[in-house]
């Protein structure tokens, strides 16, 4: 990279603009396009996510302030607000959904790590609510009088990358969604309460997968078996058949019950599994973990810009998710090829003042280190991607 790069167009250089080309051919995003192409859109949006630009208005004034350097951050020279405006409503969000897809394999292989010890990936799966006003996005419509999105993410908990996502309206139930879930087999499913739909619990089955579900209080079964003698903190690990008729048509097998004693918490947790050659203990650990992508939820809305939205259209907001999706990535395929130090919010934030300096990448993270390192695990905030 060279010094006199501003310090936006030296993370770009960590995409791959070959392969965005080659999406905005597929689907003819730059047809009839003379000045702001779907590459600048892209940017801009970028420039958007790590400036921390709280709306359209406040996106472009910043951007007009710094016209004479848009040209060398990679934005064009015909940034406007009813540009981006159109090109956000117009532009097929496929584009920009399948080069999300494409950083995320990008990121994962980056971050590839085996913190469980089991031979295959392991996921949770959640959704998000980000809610909206009707009046304005009328298509998502929640409640009477209330508008809403959910982002039905499916979250690597190992590379702590989201690595499939499904966007409704709020009002689809989240067990809904898991028919959209990409299975691979041997890999681990955790997925909470609200996802006790065993019709698909046994598709994943089928697949040769693995599930790990807490189930509701009033789950009705019977046992079959059981083991004896085990830890204080397992209750019960027994074999199960369900007994209610739509539960039993749903998942007509057995399946394996798991009762654990939460002594931090003070409460009982109920599994549901078909992992049989995990331990009890291995089973309550897979739940645990699931948290993460609560995490990652909290920190997607506090620190990228996906609850104020630069259009009211439907592809429109599409894409800005995904645009949250590039920034997210992006940080953590720099981390990793600069092995920076820092926790994910720093980087943020000083990206955040520093996108039109001139200052190398690695001056940038290095200049200011803490002399405590109290100072750098006092934050409340996660520290993603730091094993």
């Amino acid at each position: 990279m060279n010094h006199s790069k501003y310090v936006f167009a030296q993370l770009i250089d960590f995409l791959d603009r070959n392969h965005f080309n080659y999406l905005v051919r597929k689907y003819g995003g730059d047809k009839y396009v003379k000045h702001f192409s779907c590459w600048n859109q892209l940017l801009t949006l970028m420039f958007g996510q790590l400036g921390n630009r709280e709306s359209l208005r406040d996106l472009i004034t910043i951007i007009e302030a710094h016209r004479q350097k848009c040209y060398h951050l990679g934005l064009g020279k015909q940034v406007t607000r009813s540009n981006l405006s159109k090109a956000n409503t117009n532009r097929d969000y496929q584009i920009f959904e399948e080069y999300a897809y494409y950083l995320v394999g990008e990121a994962r292989r980056k971050m590839e790590t085996d913190i469980f010890k089991l031979d295959g990936n392991v996921y949770a799966f959640d959704s998000t609510t980000i809610s909206l006003c009707l009046d304005v996005f009328w298509w998502a419509k929640f409640r009477k009088h209330k508008g809403g999105i959910k982002i039905h993410t499916l979250y690597d908990l190992e590379t702590q990358i989201p690595t499939f996502f499904h966007i409704t309206t709020a009002s689809v139930h989240d067990s809904k969604a898991m028919k959209e879930i990409p299975l691979e087999a041997g890999a681990y499913y955790i997925f909470d309460r609200g996802y006790n739909n065993f019709k698909e619990l046994y598709r994943i089955h089928r697949a040769e997968s693995f599930f790990v579900v807490r189930a509701k209080n009033n789950l009705q079964y019977k046992c079959v078996r059981w083991r004896r003698r085990l830890p204080k903190d397992i209750l019960t690990d027994a074999m199960i058949e369900l007994t209610v008729y739509g539960s039993q048509k749903g998942y007509p097998e057995h399946l394996r019950l798991v009762r654990f004693y939460d002594e931090e918490q003070d409460r009982e947790l109920m599994f549901l599994t078909n992992a049989t050659e995990l331990t009890a203990h291995q089973v309550a650990d897979l739940y645990k973990n699931r948290w993460q992508i609560e995490l990652f939820f909290k920190w997607l809305k506090q620190h990228l810009k996906i609850k104020k939205f630069l259009g009211a259209t439907e592809n429109a907001v599409r894409i800005q998710i995904y645009s949250a999706i590039y920034a997210y990535c992006l940080v953590a395929i720099v981390q990793h090829d600069m092995h920076v130090e820092r926790s994910t919010y720093e980087v943020l934030q000083i990206l955040s003042m520093s996108l039109t300096d001139t200052t190398h990448l690695r001056d940038l993270f290095d200049k200011t280190i803490f002399k405590n390192d109290k100072d750098r695990s006092g934050s409340s905030e996660p520290n993603l991607f730091n094993f």
